[in-house]
């Protein structure tokens, strides 16, 4: 298309018979290599026998069996209850994805989403847990429960051309309306090309679906991006959360969201909410939602369904 483009390559090597007398264990040990390559900076190359780290070569390991569980379905989707701050009814959960090791019990997203992210592999990832979500979610509704799930959105994921036509196939697949459907970006995700991160949300907002600043008032710039991106929805990081009884700073951040968010029209969700204090805090303010272990953790979705089911409130 008459473009220059300039590409690099990182490489990762095993030798035989040192780093492995197989085909299967060559290509791993390559495999690992190279992800260490990608580590050190990208554009290099690293022999497997230059990893000395065992820490390192233990995550490279996991990044391998990553792969193969994919296509293994070890991955489960659980479900953390979002609570209205006046009823204590439930109005929808955050999907949070866990990987069920049939080797090695429960392994939490802070030791494999890094990973899909370099490996590329959370793209499939990211689409299976968006299906399941869509087909839990519209099964509760078709019970008579009118709950929205949201889902996060990586950043490999929003710049894809497909993006849009991906989530139109998962919410036509299962039946969920669009409107009970939102989508969870950072503002790191989103500063990243912002022209492509513009279109593809102003094109998901015209297919219905709702937009989530996730870990708002973390970055550089939230109030711009705010203004700029076509969000419904802000989430107020749990750092500030956590503080808002003990740290004035975090108390008077935390009222300025609120307040900020409300006057955009803007719905407000506060995450990480762990005590009585901070929900009692964020209800004198007048935050709309509640999420956190003051509730629940994250639980698989045959739990959840059940408080579905039973109509549960959560004391507030």
């Amino acid at each position: 298309a008459e473009r220059e483009l300039y590409v690099t390559v990182s490489i990762g090597i095993a030798v035989f018979p040192e780093d492995g007398d197989d085909v299967d264990t060559l290509v791993k040990s390559a495999d690992a290599a190279m992800y260490a390559a990608k580590q050190q900076g990208r554009d290099g190359y690293q022999f497997h026998s230059g990893l000395r780290s065992h820490g390192d070569i233990e995550r490279l390991d996991l990044g391998n069996r990553l792969h193969r569980a994919i296509d293994a379905k070890e991955f489960r989707v659980y479900f953390q209850p979002v609570v209205r701050v006046e009823t204590g009814t439930m109005t929808g959960a955050e999907a949070l994805v866990r990987w069920e090791r049939a080797d090695n019990g429960l392994v939490l997203p802070g030791e494999f989403i890094p990973l899909a992210e370099d490996s590329g592999l959370i793209v499939p990832l990211g689409m299976e847990v968006l299906r399941e979500s869509c087909r839990q979610a519209a099964e509760w509704n078709r019970i008579g429960r009118p709950l929205s799930v949201s889902v996060n959105l990586s950043v490999r994921q929003l710049q894809r051309r497909d993006v849009v036509g991906t989530v139109r196939t998962a919410l036509e697949d299962s039946g969920l309306e669009a409107r009970r459907l939102s989508l969870e970006i950072t503002e790191s995700v989103a500063m990243q090309n912002l022209d492509v991160t513009l279109a593809a949300l102003a094109d998901l907002r015209r297919l219905g679906v709702g937009i989530t600043m996730d870990d708002f008032g973390t970055g550089y710039s939230s109030l711009s991006y705010l203004k700029m991106l076509p969000v419904d929805t802000v989430k107020i990081d749990r750092s500030f959360v956590q503080g808002v009884g003990t740290d004035p700073n975090d108390a008077t951040i935390v009222r300025a969201a609120i307040a900020l968010a409300h006057e955009l029209r803007l719905r407000v969700i506060a995450e990480g909410v762990e005590s009585a204090e901070q929900a009692d805090f964020l209800r004198v303010h007048q935050c709309d939602e509640l999420q956190g272990f003051l509730f629940s953790p994250a639980v698989p979705a045959a739990e959840f369904g059940e408080w579905v089911v039973s109509n549960r409130r959560f004391p507030v």
